[in-house]
């Protein structure tokens, strides 16, 4: 079996190593040292081949036996560069440091025939667990971890930067000579050309903190005080605050101690996680000395190169700590992760005085782009750590408040702050991006530009302090309404900070009638009301139609692309809704909501509100139900991370759970309401990540009707009678085909990510993924609230004269299905079953179901 790094990669890894010889010996001059080893009897290239200096860290031959290293006289103080691969005789060859560049070619001799079995190219013996002094050793690094990790210490104190660099790699010259984009050339002309050899870097955001950050282990708790904040501003087009949390939450603290690495949305299992040894193979390099320390020099492999893994090399101390001196990790060429070029991490610990090793240095470089080759992104997120105090006393005030504090005096250090507290300097191109982007934001064309591109993605067209939209809601169809237009829009920030409105008008072609909302706001954050943490107070006003029972926020009934559904879809009801809305978010991302509703609903369409027929008389009929109730919304999502901007905020999942209580008083004379009731609604959500075998979304909800209530004011099951897949409805049920006044509800999805189409030939190639899901609901209806037993209640709508609403029987509702995702990036497809209920009339007993989303 063979293992391929490539030369890219190998390219990228000679520039870490090149910095991290800088950051132990200053201006130190260097050489670059590059060839190719080959077979001295073959003439084949031997990839991985380990080629290094006694004293420093090397680098490996990728996959067509090219290697590249940097190396400096100054920390090689012997000038014999050592290669060394298993199965072959070592050989040591000596540097003239004198010469600046060169190639140096290696032939390597195989060794005697007894270590021809263990050499992994020549697949003479199946690779082993067993017996292996690799896998021992790596057995020896795991049953360490606790004691090299952080946390050992009872208190820590230590000082970070940070420093976040987006660039575009390799601008095409043909678009760059275009005579549009003469304007932007000194944009365009500000190029590194020396961080990645063979590649152009522009520049396009700069995001440097520094801080001041607090550990205790009992109780466990963290503080991170921001003292220094410096980044680009993309001005009103960009939210940048949103990009710098999202950033964050797509580069995480890479913790080789822990079982698993988060980055870009999944999960990688660290090469020293307890089952490592069961996805990764292993192999010993060699033993080098370093600064008198003794170190065992590792590679390791990943045995299936599609799923979540590593490859690269690392060294371990031999002074009965194991602990990892330094680390680099790659990713696999055939990795099942979207648009990734290249990825590359390196991790340096340093001995601290106690013995133990500390990270002081971690440096993720990671490149994406459509094509393997061409324009694409480079993004580097270096980290360091110094000033470490350990078992140190630290007030217990310092914990108080939020876990991370930005001083008001953060964004506005002087140049000097930053030199004395960033490690390193920048690059003549980084330093020039924050002056760059500042020009580029103010240039007409450019505000043109982004203003067409905020269209197309959020459907919403500027038009001097308003935004016209969404676009998706300009058109759509229903059987009710016919064709139907609207035209909205909202304010913006331009026209004030604390107010805004917000609204849209709509007229139905069938019906002929007119719908419209409004919405005032005033933000007490004098911010836009996506911006975290919410502080507002709304009142709005719709009349307009609704499906009942599916009132739910992230479905809008006029998309154009919900306009689609299947089956009979011909039970509307017009709405007339007041509501005044009190909002209030806290930096726990704790937050409620007080509402005060007014809501008259009338039937539409096929949908009338009668009551059952007795003893043959004529059925009495309302012609509309009028309620008024005070709502209160409890929302805890712990350490949640929006992307966020003026005019929409979308959360990112993470393993933390979201817990939601709603609680509904409806008062009979309040705002001429005729219902006296309660309702009440739990809901759960979690991520559990599973490592290689992906994640799990568990949804949980619940809810309890207090009082005798007609059909529409019960809790009526969220259906989905669209095409597209929606995560919390269920998919194969109709509309309105439940009605409850207690229910519980449980929503199961799982994402392989890879895990098994990664095993599949040919399959694999298409980097498919698939997933399982199962939901199931059940609940009751009392006697007071089921008409076919109190003929007060509203009779249960028909269709075509048969039942189309029904109470839950003695089992469950229950839907299934497979689905593969990831299809052209971007493309679901669900194959459902129904399993329950099957003789209810006009329902689909399966069907396939479509979601478009993008995942890394």
């Amino acid at each position: 079996m063979k293992f391929n790094l490539p030369s890219y990669l190998l390219k990228r890894f000679s520039i870490l190593a090149f910095l991290l010889i800088l950051s132990f010996c200053g201006r130190a001059q260097s050489i670059l040292i590059k060839g190719y080893v080959r077979d001295s009897l073959t003439g084949a290239p031997i990839p991985n081949v380990s080629i290094f200096f006694k004293g420093s860290f090397g680098v490996l031959s990728d996959s067509t036996g090219h290697y590249s290293l940097f190396a400096s006289k100054t920390v090689s103080k012997d000038p014999h560069m050592q290669v060394t691969y298993v199965g072959y005789k070592p050989s040591s060859i000596k540097i003239d440091f004198d010469i600046k560049d060169q190639e140096v070619d290696i032939k390597l001799m195989p060794a005697s025939n007894d270590l021809q079995d263990v050499v992994v190219k020549q697949k003479k013996e199946k690779y082993r667990n067993k017996d292996n002094p690799a896998v021992e050793l790596i057995k020896k690094i795991i049953a360490h971890r606790d004691e090299n990790k952080m946390n050992a210490y009872n208190t820590a104190k230590y000082s970070e930067y940070e420093k976040m660099v987006l660039s575009v790699s390799n601008f095409p010259k043909k678009i760059a000579n275009k005579k549009y984009f003469k304007q932007y050339q000194f944009l365009l002309n500000n190029v590194d050309t020396s961080k990645v050899p063979g590649e152009k870097l522009m520049p396009i955001y700069l995001d440097e903190t520094s801080s001041e950050n607090y550990f205790q282990k009992q109780p466990a708790k963290s503080k991170k005080i921001i003292i220094g904040k410096n980044r680009v501003n993309f001005g009103e087009y960009f939210d940048t605050r949103g990009i710098g949390k999202y950033l964050a939450s797509l580069y995480q603290d890479v913790n080789i101690y822990e079982n698993n690495i988060p980055l870009f949305g999944n999960q990688f299992l660290s090469p020293i996680a307890n089952s490592a040894p069961a996805f990764y193979q292993f192999f010993i390099i060699d033993t080098v000395e370093i600064n008198g320390d003794r170190l065992v020099h590792m590679s390791f492999f990943p045995r299936n190169a599609e799923n979540m893994l590593f490859k690269g090399n690392l060294y371990v101390t031999l002074d009965g700590h194991y602990a990892v001196e330094k680390i680099n990790l790659y990713s696999p060429s055939k990795i099942n992760l979207n648009l990734l070029k290249r990825l590359s991490i390196s991790l340096d610990f340093r001995k601290q005085n106690d013995g133990k090793y500390l990270l002081v240095k971690s440096d993720l470089i990671g490149s994406f782009g459509v094509f393997k080759k061409g324009m694409g992104i480079y993004s580097e997120r270096l980290v360091s750590y110094n000033n470490f105090e350990t078992n140190v006393n630290i007030p217990s005030a310092t914990f108080n408040g939020p876990t991370e504090v930005v001083q008001d005096s953060a964004n506005k250090k002087p140049p000097t702050f930053w030199t004395d507290n960033r490690t390193g300097n920048l690059s003549l191109a980084e330093s020039k991006v924050i002056d760059n982007i500042d020009s580029l934001q103010k240039m007409k064309s450019f505000k043109t530009a982004m203003d067409w591109t905020s269209f197309i993605t959020t459907g919403y067209k500027q038009a001097g302090p308003l935004e016209i939209g969404p676009a998706y809601t300009f058109y759509s169809f229903n059987p009710i309404e016919g064709s139907r237009v609207s035209l909205g829009g909202r304010t913006t920030p331009k026209l004030s900070h604390s107010f805004f409105l917000d609204g849209y008008g709509a007229y139905g072609f069938t019906d002929q009638k007119w719908k419209y909302f409004g919405s005032a706001t005033y933000s007490f954050t004098h911010k836009p009301t996506y911006i975290f943490p919410q502080h507002f107070i709304r009142a709005s006003y719709l009349k307009d139609t609704k499906i009942p029972g599916q009132e739910l926020q992230f479905v809008q009934d006029d998309n154009f692309l919900y306009s689609f559904k299947r089956g009979t879809n011909d039970k509307y009801t017009y709405n007339n809704i007041f509501r005044l809305d009190y909002t209030k978010e806290f930096e726990n991302h704790f937050s409620y909501n007080i509402d005060l509703k007014y809501w008259q609903q009338s039937p539409a369409g096929a949908l009338n509100f009668r009551y059952p027929t007795v003893n043959n008389n004529p059925q009495k009929q309302l012609t509309n139900i009028t309620t008024g109730e005070i709502g209160i919304d409890l929302r805890y999502a712990p350490h949640e991370v929006f992307y966020e901007n003026e005019s929409y905020r979308v959360p990112l999942v993470n393993k933390y759970p979201v817990f939601e209580l709603r609680y509904l008083l409806g008062i009979k004379g309040l705002l001429g309401g005729n219902y006296n009731y309660q309702n009440i609604e739990a809901n759960i959500f979690k991520r559990f990540y599973l490592s290689q075998f992906g994640y799990t979304d568990i949804t949980f909800d619940g809810g309890y009707v207090v009082g005798s209530l007609p059909f529409p004011l019960l809790d009526l099951a969220h259906a989905n009678q669209t095409y597209a897949y929606q995560l919390e409805s269920f998919n194969l049920m109709n509309f309105m085909e439940f009605a409850t006044d207690h229910y519980a509800s449980l929503m199961v999805d799982h994402y392989f990510n890879g895990y098994i189409l990664n095993k599949i030939p040919l399959i694999k190639k298409l980097k498919w993924r698939s997933l399982i899901e199962g939901k199931l609901m059940y609940g009751g209806l009392r006697d007071e609230n089921n008409p076919a037993i109190n003929t007060n209640q509203l009779a249960f709508p028909t269709t075509n004269g048969d039942p189309s609403t029904f109470a839950f029987q003695k089992q469950p509702y229950f839907e299934a299905g497979v689905g593969i995702y990831n299809i052209f990036k971007i493309l679901r497809v669900d194959y459902i079953w129904r399993f329950s209920y099957l003789d209810h009339p006009n329902i689909p007993t399966s069907g396939i179901r479509f979601r478009v989303k993008f995942n890394f």
